[in-house]
């Protein structure tokens, strides 16, 4: 496991072979009983370089929130709302019934329709609760597949979907010779078209997303130091943000982007600051003797959580940034650390540590309740919610080796992101991109 120090400096960094197409597809391990049918019947498709029907169906199969009935579990194949048998999708068992088309254009390019149906409400028309049409360039296939599945997941379910958004993660190759190369690398949500935003031939950590998704704050070793940079995800250009003596670790956004919280130990010890952006001045947090690291802004911008061991072991406190007060927040167990937020700033992620082993667990901020979420039989380590609030991604050991996996926030879902030839560590979700 990488212990509390690893992640506010470079003494306990281990380093972990990987592959750069390591990130391939989801496993559902775990799904939601009583989970809600949907019919996705295999669009009309003239030539589209991707299923996007076939899509859809993973999306919403591995949200663990629906049973998927596709290409091989029905017989009949309708294309629009009035061409559907009512009583034949009610006998296979779902009310919910998803058609389409794709249609190569004269300019090259693709006519994508779709429509949710539910036939409980009637036939043809009247069935029809979402109809969208879109035309694309030939390489947005799966683009537009995950944004029907964000509309479809939230007429159904209430709740916006997170299957356009994307995960950061850090990546290692190592040669046959023992020497490594690290990547930062970003893909879609469901690990496919994973993009190298960075290459160094020295330790890269703790990516961290802007709130506009448009910007990765990450820590780099590249001087044989840690720095902090900041990463236009789009454009490929960087600055550096944070080189001060000691530690530069551990970077998190404010909510408005215009600060981040770090860790220096410019001083001394390791503690929290806010520094900004624009004009790279610090306000400190702390400045005690002990170990501060890890901070997380709550999604209103009042407050800061953090890792401490003021009291013994690693715990997580709370500041107040209006008055500047410290309070601990957790009691349960000898170790948490690593803490985000959700998005409504009710439920707090973290590392807890059970009978010696990391698990990824949530706090209830009211109730103060703890809910270990995955119980794996292997150490798990930093979690981040999506920005719904409905999943938590993090790494964690399966097979002896580290992989990608998510779990639900009520814990009743989980998945992994297989991993070829490799391992990864230090995921970060982005928030909404549109």
């Amino acid at each position: 496991m990488r212990k509390f120090l690893f992640y506010i400096c470079s003494l306990f960094i281990i380093i972990m072979p990987f592959s750069v197409h390591a990130i391939l597809s989801m496993e559902l391990t775990r799904g939601v009983a009583g989970a809600i049918p949907i019919a996705i019947v295999p669009f009309t498709d003239s030539a589209s370089p991707q299923d996007i029907s076939q899509v859809i169906s993973q999306d919403l199969q591995n949200s663990g929130r629906f049973k998927v009935y596709y290409r091989k579990l029905i017989s009949v194949i309708p294309h629009a709302a009035e061409s559907v048998s009512t009583d034949y999708f009610q006998r296979l068992g779902t009310n919910n019934v998803v058609v389409g088309q794709v249609q190569q254009l004269a300019s090259g390019q693709y006519q994508v329709k779709f429509q949710l149906l539910d036939i409980f409400r009637g036939k043809d028309a009247s069935s029809i609760v979402l109809s969208k049409q879109f035309t694309i360039p030939h390489n947005e296939s799966r683009r537009v597949a995950h944004h029907i599945s964000d509309l479809i997941y939230q007429q159904i379910t209430g709740t916006r979907g997170i299957f356009s958004t994307k995960i950061a993660y850090v990546v290692v190759q190592r040669s046959g010779a023992g020497k490594a190369k690290y990547l930062l690398e970003v893909s879609d949500q469901d690990g496919y078209n994973p993009r190298p935003l960075l290459t160094s031939l020295e330790p890269i950590m703790s990516p961290a997303w802007s709130p506009n998704g448009k910007q990765i704050a990450y820590v780099s070793f590249e001087k044989r130091k840690a720095s902090i940079y900041v990463h236009d995800v789009v454009t490929g250009s960087r600055r550096l943000l944070s080189d001060f003596p000691g530690i530069n670790g551990a970077p998190a956004w404010s909510p408005d982007g215009t600060k981040l919280a770090l860790v220096l130990s410019k001083s001394g010890a390791p503690n929290i600051y806010i520094q900004d952006v624009n004009n790279g001045s610090l306000k400190a947090v702390t400045s005690d003797f002990y170990i501060n690291t890890e901070p997380s802004w709550s999604p209103d911008g009042r407050s800061l959580i953090f890792t401490s061991n003021k009291s013994g072991g690693p715990q997580i406190y709370q500041y107040q940034v209006g008055s500047g007060t410290i309070s601990r927040l957790t009691f349960d167990g000898p170790y948490n650390a690593r803490a985000s937020y959700a998005q409504d700033g009710k439920y707090i992620t973290m590392i807890h540590r059970i009978s010696g082993i990391y698990n990824i667990a949530m706090l209830d901020l009211d109730t103060g309740r703890m809910n270990v979420l995955n119980k794996a039989s292997g150490d798990s380590a930093s979690p981040s919610f999506a920005p719904n609030g409905s999943m938590i991604l993090y790494d964690t050991v399966y097979g002896g080796r580290n992989v990608l996996a998510m779990v639900s926030s009520d814990g009743r879902i989980q998945l992994r992101l297989p991993a070829r030839n490799g391992e990864a560590q230090d995921p970060a979700w982005s928030p909404f991109l549109s």
